[in-house]
């Protein structure tokens, strides 16, 4: 995939941070309609009307995705007003920094789960068969995952779950495109570390592993989207843990990830950001 024109995208937590930025690339590249999902009336009204400003053919969409009925209702109307989207970019999302028994069950695990493993999996249940049947252009879904989806970190525990689930998921559809043919469909799951859109406010970087800009990993996940790359870890360094952690014994990685790296403590001064309508990396 050459650029986005023509094409219809759908972005996830996108009235601001990463899921904002992917909407104006869409709309640099000349796409037929930027459809803009999230939960936040405000910042949603503004982005869009920004996008608007720069020529965007924009449809902007209040939606929760930690609602089931929520999805298929705006998926309904999304297919009624523009068609079914070529692009779908899964980026909502939430964090929770506590210790495990510190979580309330509803506002911190039951939001967690359902936004960040369940919401990518119900919106590509929507808008994936019509994608298979069309075989005439090349199709792309985008699941922003964590690297917290490849290594286990305290205070993230329940996030962790979530983009497990995330990453397991999205390769797994990946890997039954391909085997059933539907070779058009391309899925790209994207594990970076953190990111400083506020969402990891007071969270600390690793040995050799700075803090991401928004602007770097929009710019690396778009590419990869357009070249239908199945994996984007981000940075380097994630590999490096991932293998560590395969060929070690549990305790000598867990050592090398406390007392080298500083991995099991990069959350011990998370703050984050609690904002009303939380979305997007």
């Amino acid at each position: 995939m050459e650029t986005v024109a023509g094409k219809k995208v759908l972005i996830t937590g996108a009235a601001m941070g990463m899921g904002k930025l992917y909407a104006q690339l869409a709309v640099r590249e000349g796409a037929a309609a930027v459809v803009l999902w999230d939960i936040n009336r405000a910042e949603l009204d503004k982005t869009a009307a920004e996008l608007l400003a720069q020529g965007g053919k924009v449809h902007a969409q209040l939606v929760d995705v930690s609602k089931l009925e929520a999805i298929v209702a705006a998926a309904a109307e999304v297919r009624a007003r523009i068609g079914n989207p070529d692009v779908l970019i899964n980026n909502a999302g939430v964090v929770r920094g506590k210790l495990f028994w510190e979580h309330d069950q509803l506002r911190d695990t039951w939001l967690t789960m359902s936004i960040n493993a369940l919401a990518p999996m119900y919106i590509a249940r929507e808008f994936l068969p019509a994608m298979i049947e069309n075989r005439a252009s090349e199709q792309r879904i985008v699941n922003i995952a964590s690297a917290a989806g490849l290594i286990s970190n305290p205070r993230m525990s329940v996030y962790c779950a979530s983009k497990w689930s995330c990453t397991g998921w999205s390769d797994s559809v990946r890997l039954e495109l391909e085997q059933c043919g539907h070779r058009h469909v391309k899925v790209t799951t994207v594990n970076p570390t953190y990111i400083s859109t506020g969402m990891f406010e007071g969270a600390r970087g690793m040995l050799l592993t700075p803090i991401l800009t928004p602007e770097y990993v929009t710019a690396r996940v778009w590419a990869a989207m357009k070249r239908g790359r199945p994996r984007l870890i981000l940075p380097w360094t994630v590999y490096l843990s991932s293998a560590l952690r395969g060929l070690l014994p549990l305790r000598w990685f867990d050592w090398l990830a406390n007392h080298v790296f500083g991995v099991y403590k990069t959350m011990d001064t998370f703050k984050g950001r609690t904002a009303p309508g939380e979305s997007g990396k």
